[in-house]
């Protein structure tokens, strides 16, 4: 057996002891394997471990991947620049950091039209961070009324990168605001698809599915760390 089959085996043993503490079906809760800058074989190991979904944050390096696993479903975790649309709205089956009416335009215009609407989740700044990516909780509302006419993407939800801390009360204070605000939003616009929590990481995804994560984003339990030299092309 593989180290990355044993390292996802691990991984989801973790999430279903998770949902059994919080009493959830493990069924709910979906890893998304965080592939960045790791290279193609590790990736094929594990799909051949049953792995499908992967995260990228570096588009570059994704569009060098992407073509030789047809079988896998890629979402984009990254940065979203107005130069990069265009290439995530053509290769990406979802995207969990969208923060502004501009990005969600050009996703929506420079989708295919043949093609499924792109799953897109609303990054939120969920602990007002300066510098950090996301919109605002309140600045929320006026966001979701401007795009979801749009006609090429799909509001699914939220995801945060919430403060850093090693608290599992802290940690759950920050996942439960973003889990509250999800279920206001969905509530306040009728939007039944609008179910999805992308949200915790190898350090956190415990507290993360305690308060209704549906998405674990994992990568150095997965996959190792990251080499020091490792190229971070975006």
């Amino acid at each position: 057996m593989s180290i990355i089959r044993d390292n996802l085996l691990r991984v989801q043993e973790r999430i279903n002891n998770a949902c059994l503490l919080a009493s959830r079906d493990p069924n709910t809760v979906k890893l998304l394997a965080v592939s960045k800058t790791k290279p193609l074989e590790m990736i094929q190991e594990a799909l051949a471990a049953g792995q499908n979904d992967f995260g990228e944050n570096y588009l570059q390096d994704a569009l060098s991947k992407i073509p030789s696993i047809e079988d896998a479903t890629w979402h984009y975790i990254g940065a979203i620049q107005s130069n990069k649309t265009r290439d995530i709205a053509r290769h990406f089956d979802g995207v969990h950091t969208v923060a502004s009416e501009k990005v969600a335009r050009r996703l929506s215009s420079q989708r295919d039209e043949t093609a499924r609407p792109l799953n897109v989740l609303l990054q939120v700044n969920i602990n007002q961070e300066s510098g950090k990516a996301g919109i605002l909780a309140d600045e929320l509302p006026g966001l979701i009324e401007s795009i979801s006419p749009f006609p090429q993407i799909q509001l699914r939800g939220l995801m945060a990168i919430p403060e850093q801390s090693n608290d599992t009360l802290v940690q759950r204070a920050n996942f439960s605001m973003l889990s509250e605000l999800q279920k206001s939003i969905q509530h306040q616009f009728n939007l039944p698809a609008f179910d999805q929590l992308s949200m915790g990481m190898s350090g956190d995804l415990e507290a993360a599915i305690a308060e209704g994560a549906t998405w674990v984003r994992i990568g150095t339990s997965i996959f190792g760390k990251r080499l020091a030299n490792a190229k971070e092309t975006t």
